[in-house]
């Protein structure tokens, strides 16, 4: 009975994410006028971490919806107080993080889920508009699992007024694979060059 109960609540959960996926992706191209470019980049197998600029939270749905790859998002755990975001966060089963924690639970969760084959989509900036509030820095989170599972990085531009009926446009690049240089540097000399690269990628992906 429990396992009947399991699967049943499996394809509950399935079908919820294509009906939610379907919408998202309809609101996104209607309202915001989404425009894809570079999807071709994304590898259709394998594990990858999507590295994105975050602006609002339009961005987590709009990866989700237009990358053609299931992932895991890592989400503050803040926006479990929101009934919206709990139920998308729930949908497709996201890693939550506790801001400035030492918790190392949902970096093995993300870790586990990457060695699987899996995909993690995170924000490298910490936070919304996080390079302007961190002296153009970004954190070394995506760096680290990285170099840990293998998993290739793709760096992602998000542009344009966040508003209904304006333009947004999201650009994905190459696959970033920095797995030939870990005998080369020191682990955190690596973790903050691999950063470094990952966000002129960004940034250049990202201008208007």
């Amino acid at each position: 009975m429990k396992k009947i109960k399991e699967i049943l609540k499996k394809i509950i959960k399935s079908i919820c994410k294509v009906i939610v996926t379907t919408s998202i992706y309809v609101y996104c191209r209607i309202v915001y006028r989404a425009k894809i470019i570079g999807r071709e980049n994304i590898p259709k197998e394998g594990a990858l971490i999507f590295c994105g600029n975050h602006r609002t939270y339009l961005d987590p749905p709009l990866i989700v919806v237009t990358s053609s790859r299931q992932m895991r998002f890592i989400a503050k755990e803040e926006l479990k107080n929101n009934l919206l975001f709990a139920f998308l966060a729930y949908t497709y089963d996201a890693i939550y993080v506790k801001r400035d924690a030492k918790d190392i639970g949902p970096m093995k969760e993300a870790i586990k889920t990457l060695k699987s084959g899996g995909c993690i989509g995170i924000f490298p900036e910490g936070t919304r508009n996080g390079m302007e509030k961190n002296d153009g820095k970004i954190k070394n989170g995506a760096a680290y699992m990285s170099l840990k599972t293998g998993a290739k990085l793709i760096p992602i531009g998000i542009k344009g007024e966040p508003k209904p009926f304006h333009q947004v446009t999201i650009t994905y690049g190459k696959p970033l694979d920095f797995s030939e240089m870990l005998k080369e540097k020191s682990a955190k000399e690596l973790e903050d060059y691999v950063s470094e690269q990952l966000k002129n990628e960004i940034i250049n992906l990202s201008k208007e």
